[in-house]
Order: C-alpha cells, then sequence, then structure tokens
C-alpha cells in the first residue's frame, strides 16, 4: 500500500545532481545544530553525552530512510528528556533499553494498523499541557548546573519536586564562576541568531564556554569531570530480559511511543507546510518504530521527529530523506574526530542551551491564549495536564489528562442533546400563528435534538404521555448518532406506549441510527410502517392511525 511506502524510493525517481547537491549542504549544516544539542539532551536525560549523538546517528539514518515524510530531520527531542531520566534513575539502563524497543514496537504495529490519523483525537490541550509541563520539569533539572549548587553526598533527587527542593535547600552553595559561564552562554544564545543567520547559536556558545574556562581563572565544572568521553562508534547490545522487567517497563514504553508518534507526526505537519508536501503518517509511525529499536540496541535513547531540526534542514535546501541519512553520516564523522573535545564544555553551557531548549518549546503564548479564550472545561484539562507532568510524571499526566477530556466532552455533548416537546395552542388561545400546523389532541410530538448516547440516553425520560394520547411520533431528523444505552432506552419507551395503547412513530430517522435500530430488532418491534422519512409523513400517518 502506498501509505506503507518509504518516501525515500518516490524521493529517488527524480533526483538530481543538483538536489543532491542541496541536500549534502543540509545534512552538514543540521548536523552542526545537532551535534551540542545531542550531548545537551542526553545529559539532561540522565546519560552519557555520546547517548545523544548515537541516538542521532542510528534513530536519524534509520527513521529518514524508511520514513513517510522527505524531510524530517529525527534524533533525540527535549519531550523525552524528564522521563528517560526517570527510568534511568529507577530501572537503569538495560530498563531504558527495554523500554525503547518496547514503545518501537508499539509505533510499528501502530503504523500498519493504520493509526496515523487517530493520533489527532489527542486534545490540543493534553499536548499543550505537557508539552509546557516538560519544559518546566527541564528548567527546573538544570537549575543546579546553571548555578554551579553543589549537593550533598548521598542527594540524587530523580522526580522534578524533589530536584527544586534539594536545588533551594543547597542554593548557598551556589558558584558565581558557574553563574557567570551560565550568564554569558545564555546571553550569547539569545543574541547570536539575530546577528549570524546560518551559524547555530548552541555552536557558538559551546566554543565561547570552553574557552572562558580554559583560558580564564574560572572554576566550573565540565562535562569531562563527571563523564568519561570516548569516541567510539555505536556497538550492539541487548539487555538482559525478565518478566518483571517487561511489565514494569510496558507503561513506559506506551508514552514513549505516544510521545514520539505525537511529536513525530506534528514535526511531518509543520513540514509540509513548509514544502507544501504530504507525508505518509503509518510509514513514519513505522519508520519512527524501526528507528527507535535500532536505536536502544546501539546505546541510543529515544528519538522522534526534531521540528527544530526539520526546519533547518528545508530552510537549508533539503528535499529529500538524503539530507537526513548525510546529517548522520556527519555526525559519525564528527563522533570519531572531534567527540574527545567534547570533555571541555562546560555544565553551566548545557544548563544555558537547555533553558533555551525549553523556552521554544513552552508553548507559553498558546498557553496563556488557551487559558483567555479556551472553554472551562478545556482550561481545566490544560492545567491538570500540565500540574501534573511537573509533580508526577507524563504516564499519570496523559493518563488524567485523557480520562478528565473525554469525561469533560461526554458532559459537553450530553448536554447538547435535549428533547422538546411541540408547544400545543387552542383556538381560544391569543395571538396564535396563523402558519401553526393544527393536529388532533391525541397526537403528541417530540423533537430530539443531538446525539442519543449514554451520556444523554437519560433525556427519553423526559417525554410525557398524557392520557388522551394515542399516537405519539418522534421527530429524529437531528439525531446524527446513537449507542445501545439510548437503544434500551427506546425499548423501554415502547413498553410503556404498548401498556397504554399508544402508537409509536419515527419521523426522518438519519442513517447510524437507523441501522443500529435495525441491527437491534428495533424495526421490527416498533413496525416497519411506523418509520416515516420526514414530519409530514409521519403527521399524515400519525393521523390516520387514530381515525
Amino acid at each position: 500500500m502506498n501509505s506503507l511506502k518509504p518516501m525515500l524510493l518516490t524521493s529517488l525517481k527524480s533526483y538530481d545532481r543538483t538536489q543532491f547537491v542541496k541536500d549534502v549542504t543540509a545534512g552538514i549544516i543540521v548536523a552542526i545544530i545537532a551535534l551540542p544539542l545531542s550531548i545537551a539532551l542526553a545529559l539532561a536525560s540522565g546519560v552519557g553525552p555520546e547517548a545523544g549523538i548515537f541516538t542521532a546517528i542510528v534513530a536519524g539514518f534509520v527513521i529518514s530512510a524508511l520514513g513517510g515524510s522527505s524531510v524530517q530531520i529525527a534524533g533525540p527531542t527535549a519531550a523525552f528528556a524528564t522521563i528517560v531520566a526517570g527510568i534511568v534513575a529507577k530501572d537503569g539502563l538495560d530498563g531504558l533499553v527495554i523500554s525503547t524497543i518496547l514503545a518501537g514496537i508499539f509505533l510499528i504495529l501502530m503504523g500498519l494498523c493504520h493509526f496515523g490519523s487517530l493520533i489527532k483525537f489527542i486534545p490540543y490541550t493534553i499536548t499543550t499541557g505537557f508539552t509546557s509541563g516538560i519544559a518546566v520539569t527541564i528548567v527546573i533539572g538544570q537549575l543546579k548546573d546553571f548555578f554551579g549548587v553543589t549537593y550533598p553526598d548521598g542527594v540524587k533527587p530523580i522526580e522534578t519536586t524533589e530536584k527544586f527542593k534539594a536545588f533551594i535547600e543547597n542554593i548557598s552553595t551556589a558558584n558565581k564562576d558557574a553563574l557567570i559561564v551560565g550568564i554569558v552562554s545564555l546571553a550569547i544564545l539569545i543574541i547570536s541568531p539575530m546577528i549570524f543567520k546560518k551559524l547555530p547559536g548552541s555552536l557558538i556558545a559551546v566554543i565561547i564556554g570552553i574557552l572562558m574556562v580554559k583560558f580564564l581563572p574560572l572554576k566550573v565544572s565540565t562535562i569531562g569531570n563527571l563523564y568519561t568521553i570516548s569516541n567510539s562508534l555505536p556497538s550492539f547490545h541487548i539487555p538482559s530480559v525478565n518478566l518483571e522487567v517487561v511489565q514494569n517497563a510496558i507503561p513506559n514504553a506506551f508514552t514513549i511511543a505516544v510521545l514520539a508518534a505525537i511529536e513525530s507526526l506534528l514535526s511531518c505537519v509543520v513540514a509540509d507546510g513548509m514544502i507544501n508536501g504530504k507525508h505518509r503518517s503509518d510509514m513514519e509511525l513505522v519508520a519512527q518504530g524501526a528507528g527507535n529499536i535500532a536505536s536502544a540496541l546501539f546505546g541510543g535513547i529515544p528519538a522522534t521527529g526534531a521540528i527544530a531540526r526539520t526546519a533547518a534542514n528545508i530552510k537549508n535546501g533539503g528535499r529529500t530523506p538524503v539530507a537526513g541519512m548525510v546529517h548522520s553520516i556527519t555526525l559519525v564523522i564528527v563522533l570519531v574526530v572531534l567527540m574527545p573535545f567534547a570533555g571541555m564544555i562546560p555544565m553551566p553551557t548545557i544548563a544555558a542551551i537547555l533553558f533555551i531548549v525549553a523556552y521554544n518549546m513552552c508553548q507559553w503564548r498558546t498557553f496563556v491564549h488557551l487559558i483567555r479564550t479556551a472553554p472551562k472545561s478545556d482550561i481545566i484539562v490544560l492545567f491538570t495536564t500540565f500540574i501534573l507532568t511537573i509533580l508526577f510524571d507524563l504516564v499519570v499526566a496523559i493518563e488524567i489528562g485523557m480520562v478528565l477530556a473525554c469525561l469533560l466532552f461526554i458532559k459537553r455533548m450530553s448536554e447538547e442533546t435535549h428533547i422538546d416537546s411541540w408547544v400545543y395552542v387552542d383556538d381560544d388561545t391569543p395571538d396564535v400563528n396563523e402558519h401553526l400546523q393544527k393536529l388532533p389532541l391525541q397526537i403528541r410530538v417530540y423533537e430530539i435534538t443531538g446525539p442519543l448516547f449514554f451520556g444523554a440516553a437519560d433525556a427519553i425520560e423526559h417525554i410525557v404521555i398524557k392520557d388522551f394520547t394515542t399516537c405519539l411520533v418522534l421527530r429524529m431528523r437531528s439525531v446524527p448518532a446513537i449507542d445501545s444505552t439510548a437503544m434500551n432506552a427506546l425499548q423501554n419507551l415502547v413498553k410503556v406506549c404498548e401498556g397504554k395503547g399508544i402508537t409509536l412513530v419515527f419521523s426522518h430517522v438519519n442513517e447510524q441510527p437507523m441501522r443500529v435500530m435495525k441491527k437491534a430488532g428495533f424495526v421490527e418491534l416498533v413496525g416497519e410502517e411506523n418509520f416515516c422519512p420526514n414530519i409530514s409523513a409521519a403527521l399524515a400517518h400519525a393521523e390516520g392511525l387514530i381515525k
């Protein structure tokens, strides 16, 4: 099927030398951008700096080669940092590998089952809430390194609240040298995009940070002080697996898979708008799954499509998956040649880079706009997801956010469903409109508006049958759908009507409700002759019944 065909195969049909040069150029530039970000995100995830580059190399290559987007650039992203750090702290690196592999399997299954279009059913308020929450957790997690705070031996906070508490309790140990490097790095990251359009600010900040620590009398921790740096290529590793570890990994794997799917498909949509193209969502999910499995087996962390790197690829002329593959190959060369120098990067500079990453992903303008304009139910979901992401983790935030969003949606929809009786007047009533339909007193008409489902089925109980009523007409032209709970309520209404000798007539039953009624045997129960195409036919049929 075309939806499961890699975009690389399509792109190469009309490939030429000119586009190859553009793809190579774009791939090299994106690799330069990805280098400091990959290291920073790996450190924020609680793993070594090489893991970030391994992820960009392995997952980036696989996802570009197999993906459903012609311009997607994949690698480690900030969305995973908090959850990965939690997994590593609790379950170790093997726990992370198993979670990532399972997430990859989930993503492949989602793609094969054509779930690409179903991601749109995750509410915007939930994605905004947890994205903003992740940004806050990243900032809190980097306060220690930015201010050069020292924790007592044995203090290794895992949760965001624990990290913030430990930072506040030990703020007195802040290192002014670290703060100087951090502020200078942050200033460079903010100002450099205004001056240098092509050169990434993160690379400039890294170079200046290294020079400051190397040539100025500043005592600041560097990556080399905390981690062992290696320029070895990624090697294949199979983790030790048992049933208990797999069971514990499933919730984390599900969260990684959902996040990877959301972020990668969102990146694809943004990219489509920039190049006037169309991605293949199902193939993209399969590629994301394969990329994450490969990343985990070769020492990497979870990966997904990165919007900023994808946009940089497009702006620099990349138009086929070759650019993403060149980006990965370039990073291999960088890993072998320049990785030993990564140990000289100051930790406050890494923290400053992550502050900017958090700011770019926090969507504070969108957050404020939703607060000002969204319905109260959406604001409740937004704040709930945001707060739970910070106080607990993404698993809890997404689960409770989805349940809450569904419940509030059901409530909102149930409020839109109502059953109204036609107003009855007699000839002595003043100001009677001459255009009102004149009906016999024995006929009672109710008009149902909105979906009849379990959240609104009790509306049927509001139908009032008078002692003189011999025919009840239900007008259903505004009922788009019905479920089994509402069907049960209608069947109870039929029993009540039969007990009182009242005939039930239906007017304008739409396709879905009629299909459900036929399957449930309800049409036979009421009588097919009592289903009319419109209200005029229904009223004429009702008048014929009472004569």
